[in-house]
């Protein structure tokens, strides 16, 4: 019986049988495209094709033994690293500790403690030795499944971060909405003291997250998408989507740098990361320029 029971997980894992639900794993996998629309001071807009994981953070050893190309803090195809991620305290972090450690400390800081609930993030995972990570969202829920809070972790290019956080009063009809000044360095073409407008819908089969950039006058200027489909996280998909999009992470850092050239190229106002750093606050492993 153990046997059986064991190739079955096995042809699940592969995705060559899977249970009636469809999907093997709690974790998944988005396909998923994003779409970037500046309206002012002048209009550029662009999208394209990527895909995200969604892990359930309690079924990350689990995945290690299961997947063949998914790997915990080794290298990989795929791997998930937790220093990818938060790491506290904010001045002298605990790298010893998990990235599901590090992000309950941070919401207990909130006043939520999750106890036996589930703690979801929506993330790139690395890919063959490199990540980069424009947004990750954590979706936290209780022990009756029901959305909880959720996180929103920022990155730029610097490999700087900063976290936004969403209560349970946020949380409207199922989408966790707010509107937070930035005070972060992002784009070098945006101002740091303008708004993110977050509209997060909880994950289900479809993923639908909106972030625009409202200014102090309180004009959207920008509008930023992501919207995907729920496919099951097995060994088949993996494959097929690390041919699909090859390494996705520095192709996601390329077109940032290429668009970054077309708005330059259109001569929108440049800010320098060295200015305004009185605008740069709450900032999570920040950048140290050499000396």
């Amino acid at each position: 019986m153990e046997k059986v029971k064991g190739k079955m997980e096995k042809e699940e894992a592969d995705g060559l049988h899977a249970p009636s639900s469809l999907f093997p794993f709690t974790s998944s996998i988005y396909s998923a495209s994003v779409m970037h629309h500046r309206l002012s001071p002048k209009r550029h807009a662009f999208w394209y094709r990527i895909y995200l994981f969604y892990i359930d953070i309690d079924e990350i050893d689990s995945l290690q033994h299961k997947l063949k190309w998914f790997s915990y803090n080794k290298f990989n195809l795929f791997s998930f690293r937790d220093k990818d991620h938060l790491q506290l305290p904010k001045e002298n972090p605990e790298l010893n500790q998990t990235t599901k450690q590090h992000i309950c400390t941070y919401l207990r800081e909130q006043g939520v403690e999750i106890g036996a609930g589930k703690i979801m993030l929506l993330t790139n995972l690395c890919v063959l030795g490199y990540n980069f990570n424009p947004v990750s969202f954590y979706f936290c829920f209780d022990a009756q499944q029901n959305p909880r809070c959720a996180v929103a972790e920022i990155s730029n290019t610097y490999r700087e971060m900063k976290l936004f956080f969403f209560d349970r009063e946020d949380l409207h009809e199922g989408i966790f909405q707010q509107r937070a000044e930035k005070l972060f360095y992002v784009s070098p073409f945006i101002d740091l003291d303008v708004f993110f407008d977050f509209k997060l819908a909880v994950p289900d089969e479809k993923l639908d997250i909106k972030i625009d950039d409202y200014d102090r006058k309180g004009k959207k200027f920008f509008i930023s998408t992501l919207m995907g489909e729920r496919k099951a996280l097995n060994n088949r998909n993996m494959i097929r989507y690390f041919f699909a999009i090859p390494l996705i992470p520095l192709q996601i850092m390329g077109l940032i740098h290429w668009q970054a050239f077309k708005l330059w190229i259109k001569k929108i106002a440049f800010h320098r990361k060295a200015a305004n750093r009185e605008l740069q606050k709450n900032v999570y492993k920040p950048y140290q320029p050499n000396q």
